[in-house]
């Protein structure tokens, strides 16, 4: 584990060295990413916010400066204490030193010259993080024609306008730089989504035994968290044991155990003695391999096409079945006693339901006995097919509007806001075919259409007052995700389902963790039996956003509790701790671990790892062969010009990143 990086202090009005990190940003994901670079990467950061007060909380009378120095003291002291135990330093304490070593800057908007000030032209990575995606694009045009060498990351919730902007961005580059090599150019561009990194991770905290999945060329990685196995069992290992959660035996729910939780976190990456000593712990698992298959339909969403479920009342189709049955059962009877044919019996009894057959005077008793049991059914088909019309036409008149949740709706999940973390969790949900019912107060929300196309029970409400939750059948549901951008409205609608349902599964989108950990507690107290989860979004997106700075490729990160576990794609070339050591050798518990080894020849190799290989749907019938390799032998002996997948913590990463950089000349 790596000690506290020495605060590198900065004088405010002072222009950053070469080299440094400049972060734009007006939300939490800004600061939190500011603390990454600077605590566990040891970066220079100059941190741009806009001035005045919090756009989340605008009562709060912290300035966006004053929020971002007290969580970078906050952060400073926390490292300090989990240090190699030398102590601060005294005098004025490392606190403010910490403050100090990020430069925050106040612009409404990162202009020119604001981006001059900051120190576009010398700086090697720039981070866009604003809420507003126009306002990203149109800074990250002006920041690539100021430094056509920098490295840009770019936060935009459309993933199609970003998939563009990434090849016009690195145009750009190229154009701006003619003659030099592709290969030695360090100029790229990255665009995240910190919906798309958190949606998987927080939908997942809504199913029981829920598996998290990581992409790479083709494969499907599979973290699985395990429960505690019970008294006289013992824990699946899988194919190898990624962390040790604070869960046990005795008591299953655990802890919701961060980094400042000391012995009650989670346990990242241990080694086989530590695995084999905490018997009766739970454990996330690297539990299967797969293959993606290019060719396999996309899960229907809903929206396209008319199902009778959605068009007909659930009584309406009972009624029609009934009917059916009666209607086949009056032909089994006439089969049975007049002897006729099966499509002679068939035809008789429909003649009689619709009462177009002539009385059957001078037949036998059993025959007229059908046709009047075939009349007075008749008589029932009529109103039927009225209900039948009247629904179909007030479905069609109402398709555009929000559905209601059915009165017989029981185990879904209660999804609280429809802004873009709880639009991308419904999309997540909704591909598990999972049942959901939404709960927003705003009518024109951003995820309203995306619910109405999908035909997904909505109710329109304050969820602080009293019978929203209880129109979105809070009693009879399985899980409530309270995933608003405003904490109090979190906990708040947390502790009201509780009350109406005591063992309610609840995960709850908390910033801070100090506060998330005070209500864990609280609620665990209050509710031991009932299992309780907090996650915060920038925390989960934080560390995609600061290694994509880095220059490095992140496959995907893994939430375990409130801490996060990453796995990455890193050339073995320039690490002293990889290149010519072992599998066996190259894990550091605690730190990293070798999952993985691309196998294919450098010039062959696939640059985005976590994308699909090309695929042909015309030509061959099966995906071409991927060329990692998992199955990895302890004793393979790891070469420069070999790419690796690694599974690592945080700070195991940024030691990773930061040998290479000293090892590498001219870096």
């Amino acid at each position: 584990m790596l000690g506290f990086v020495p605060p590198l202090p900065q004088q405010p009005g002072r222009p950053p060295s070469s080299g440094h990190m400049i972060v734009c940003g007006d939300d939490a994901l800004a600061r939190r990413l500011a603390v990454e670079l600077r605590f566990i990467y040891g970066e220079r950061v100059t941190l741009l916010l806009p001035p005045g007060r919090d756009a989340n909380n605008p009562e709060t009378p912290l300035t966006q400066r004053g929020r971002a120095a007290a969580l970078f003291g906050r952060m400073s002291a926390a490292m300090n204490r989990a240090g190699n135990g030398s102590g601060s330093t005294g005098g004025s304490g490392d606190t403010n030193a910490g403050v100090e070593a990020v430069r925050i800057m106040e612009a409404p908007e990162p202009s020119d010259d604001v981006l001059e000030e900051a120190g576009i032209d010398r700086a090697a990575a720039l981070a866009l993080v604003y809420d507003d995606d126009e306002r990203n694009i149109r800074a990250a045009l002006t920041a690539r024609r100021l430094n056509p060498r920098l490295r840009l990351v770019i936060r935009l919730y459309n993933r199609k306008l970003g998939q563009h902007l990434e090849e016009l961005l690195d145009q750009a580059a190229a154009v701006a730089m003619p003659g030099i090599d592709p290969a030695l150019l360090d100029a790229s561009t990255t665009v995240l989504s910190d919906a798309d990194t958190a949606a998987p991770a927080l939908a997942a905290t809504a199913l029981t035994g829920s598996s998290k999945i990581i992409q790479a060329e083709g494969l499907l990685l599979r973290a699985a968290e395990r429960p505690p196995p019970r008294p006289g069992e013992s824990a699946d290992p899988g194919l190898c044991t990624l962390a040790l959660l604070s869960s046990t035996t005795n008591d299953p729910a655990g802890a919701e155990g961060s980094d400042s939780s000391g012995d009650e976190a989670p346990q990242l990456l241990p080694d086989e003695r530590a695995v084999a000593d905490a018997t009766g712990r739970g454990t996330v698992v690297l539990e299967a391999i797969s293959r993606a298959d290019p060719d396999r339909p996309a899960t229907r969403m809903g929206g396209r096409g008319a199902p009778l479920a959605q068009i007909f009342s659930r009584r309406l189709r009972w009624s029609a079945l009934g009917f059916a049955l009666a209607a086949v059962a009056l032909v089994i009877a006439s089969l049975l006693t007049t002897g006729d044919s099966a499509l002679h019996s068939a035809y008789l009894t429909v003649l009689d339901l619709l009462g177009m057959n002539d009385p059957a005077e001078g037949a036998s008793a059993a025959r007229q006995i059908i046709q009047i049991l075939s009349g007075i059914a008749g008589l029932l088909l009529l109103p039927l097919l009225i209900a039948a019309v009247l629904e179909a036409f007030g479905t069609l008149r109402t398709a555009s509007s929000l559905r209601r949740p059915p009165r017989g709706l029981s185990g879904h999940v209660v999804l609280l806001g429809l802004g873009k973390i709880g639009t991308r969790v419904l999309v997540r949900l909704r591909e598990l075919d999972i049942p959901v019912v939404v709960v927003e107060e705003d009518p024109e929300a951003r995820g309203i259409p995306l619910a109405r196309s999908m035909h997904v029970p909505t109710v329109i409400g304050d969820v602080t007052q009293e019978g929203v939750l209880e129109a979105a059948k809070i009693r009879r549901a399985h899980a409530l995700l309270a995933l608003t951008s405003i904490d109090t409205t979190n906990l708040e609608a947390t502790l009201y389902a509780r009350s109406v349902k005591p063992d309610l599964r609840v995960a709850l989108r908390l910033y801070d963790d100090e506060f998330a950990t005070a209500v864990y507690r609280t609620l665990r107290t209050a509710h031991p039996g009932a299992l309780t989860r907090s996650r915060s979004v920038s925390h989960l997106a934080a560390p995609s956003f600061a290694v994509a700075m880095m220059g490095r490729q992140i496959l995907g990160a893994v939430p375990v509790e409130r801490k996060v576990m990453l796995f990455a794609a890193l050339e073995v070339a320039g690490h002293p701790q990889l290149e010519g050591h072992t599998v066996e050798q190259a894990f550091r518990a605690g730190a990293w671990r070798v999952l993985a080894i691309d196998a294919t020849p450098p010039a062959d190799r696939n640059p985005d790892l976590a994308a699909l290989p090309p695929f042909d749907p015309e030509g061959d019938a099966t995906p071409p062969p991927s060329g990692l390799v998992w199955d990895l032998h302890p004793g393979y002996v790891l070469r420069a010009q070999d790419r690796v997948v690694i599974a690592a913590t945080r700070r195991g990463l940024a030691e990773l990143l930061r040998r290479q950089r000293s090892a590498v000349p001219g870096r």
